[in-house]
């Protein structure tokens, strides 16, 4: 039997792997021990924790992705808040490793703190930027800094009020929206018709050509903007995992919207100085596209501005319009409420002015009330672009974050948090009820309420996005006396993607107000 041949080499090979898990494990325990050492550094305490490991934080991001494939999102969240948080914390933390650490918060001191006391010190980041980048590219929802600046210059002057108040893009295609309402009897989704409205008015006001999206409900813009926004929350909660998730779709459709923008860009570019010159003294043909030519001839700076404007008009505004009209068919009562104000103040036939929608107090509740029930981006996150500390509530040891941790913020959960509200009562409805008449005699204190962020980076088109709900929500109950909800009202889903929508459409019956007097309507 000949002898066993001792070979050194083949002793170290079998020894290479455990010799390099051993050197990761140190590589490891030395980066996560500086980490650890920069947050006892800073001076405040750390969350408490749902785990220390990239074991755990893996866990937590796929079930976070299978929560939003779900729509229980929002269920998940409440649930390890509750389980971790400290009283009176309502935050908790994890890692994806040693130097990737994710905050998760429904404190409004917390969020006040990132948007605007250390506002220097929050930012999107690079790992956002990178996230975002395919889609928004150096857009103002996408970067920090001069360039978030010099983005957020080029888009203010175009949400000003003598250019919000122009109300005859928001009547033309209300009256479009209208004509494809079936008779009573017949049932439609409104939420489909709230989409397509949105989608037509943005392009319009941005491009001065419309999707007309209404008239062709199969719209491969259309459908290309929605598949990107549901694979880019995907990429959002997976953390540094987003590698392994597909993103062929995600690429195409991408492709697709720009295969629509860009021709205008370059339709735009085409033109002489003079001509935007002449255009910019124009009220009927001056586009956000010709007022952004005045300031950057960038195809793709042009681009990435007109994308985030068209990412945050039409959504936000279709999902909240649609939520309005989905608690108002629960509500008979409100709904009257409301439409009396609205025929006492514009009648039956006459299109209302700014000023008649800015004086409509109980429309001004309604919005309001369904911004706090269902804010249109109901999860937003910074990162820390230095070493800083998050302060909690009165009382609270501020929480050490150091330069490159996440803070993820959420206005759904914190809108519902029913420790902030008053105790309910005869003036004050519980929170979790669609109740407009609370705002009669109720304010939200500050950072509670926060449908449109706050600080330096509060939403600039706020003021264009609450006139064109009021607007089609006046025009509307002009023209209905009444409407009724298809279906099991309460078997209604909320899917939780960038803006949140209603994940069973809103089917309602709309009974047209046919007494002498109304006339002519829309």
């Amino acid at each position: 039997m000949p002898r066993a041949v001792y070979s050194p080499n083949l002793a170290l090979w079998a020894l290479l792997p455990i010799i390099l898990c051993l050197l990761l494990v140190v590589v490891y325990a030395v980066q996560y021990s500086r980490h650890e050492l920069r947050i006892w550094r800073i001076g405040g305490v750390r969350a408490p924790s749902m785990g220390y490991t990239p074991i755990g934080a893996a866990r937590w991001a796929f079930g976070a992705v299978q929560a939003i494939r779900k729509h229980q999102l929002r269920e998940y969240f409440e649930e390890f808040l509750r389980r971790y948080s400290a009283p009176g914390q309502e935050v908790v933390e994890f890692n994806f490793g040693p130097r990737v650490r994710w905050i998760i918060t429904q404190e409004p001191e917390h969020v006040k703190t990132i948007l605007t006391t250390k506002f220097d010190d929050f930012g999107k980041g690079p790992d956002l930027y990178k996230k975002w980048i395919p889609f928004l590219g150096d857009g103002v929802f996408t970067t920090d800094g001069q360039m978030w600046h010099d983005s957020r210059s080029l888009i203010r002057p175009m949400f000003v009020k003598t250019r919000v108040s122009d109300l005859e893009i928001f009547e033309r295609w209300t009256t479009t929206l209208s004509d494809k309402i079936p008779d009573a009897g017949n049932s439609v989704d409104i939420m489909e018709l709230f989409y397509r409205l949105t989608l037509d008015i943005t392009s319009a006001f941005l491009l001065g050509v419309s999707t007309n999206s209404l008239g062709n409900p199969r719209s491969d813009f259309a459908d290309a903007f929605h598949e990107v926004q549901r694979n880019q929350m995907m990429i959002m909660f997976s953390g540094p995992f987003s590698g392994l998730l597909p993103k062929t779709g995600y690429f195409r459709s991408i492709g697709v919207i720009n295969e629509f923008v860009m021709p205008f860009i370059q339709a735009a570019l085409a033109l002489p100085d003079a001509e935007i010159e002449r255009l910019s003294k124009s009220d009927k043909e001056f586009t956000f596209l010709h007022g952004l030519m005045q300031y950057t001839r960038d195809p793709k700076m042009l681009r990435d501005q007109l994308l985030a404007v068209l990412f945050a008009g039409r959504d936000t505004t279709a999902a909240t319009l649609t939520w309005a009209f989905y608690q108002l068919s629960k509500y008979p009562e409100k709904y009257q409420r409301l439409r009396q104000e609205i025929l006492e103040a514009v009648g039956r036939d006459r299109k209302p002015t700014y000023d008649d929608l800015k004086g409509m107090q109980y429309l001004r509740y309604v919005l309001n009330e369904t911004l706090r029930l269902y804010p249109a981006v109901p999860y937003n996150m910074r990162t820390a672009l230095r070493d800083s500390t998050i302060e909690g509530a009165p009382g609270k040891p501020p929480i050490s974050v150091v330069k490159g941790d996440a803070v993820l913020y959420s206005p759904l959960l914190m809108h519902r948090r029913k420790e902030i509200y008053p105790p309910v009562s005869e003036k004050f409805a519980d929170p979790s009820v669609f109740s407009p008449e609370r705002w009669q005699n109720w304010q939200p204190k500050a950072w509670q309420y926060l449908p449109f962020n706050g600080g330096p980076r509060i939403c600039v088109g706020q003021n264009f996005a609450l006139t064109e709900m009021a607007y089609v929500l006046t025009r509307l109950l002009q023209k209905y006396e009444r409407i009724e909800y298809v279906g099991n009202w309460h078997a209604q889903e909320y899917v939780s993607e960038l803006v949140a929508r209603p994940g069973k459409g809103v089917k309602l019956r709309l009974f047209e107000d046919r007494s002498p007097a109304n006339g002519s309507l829309i």
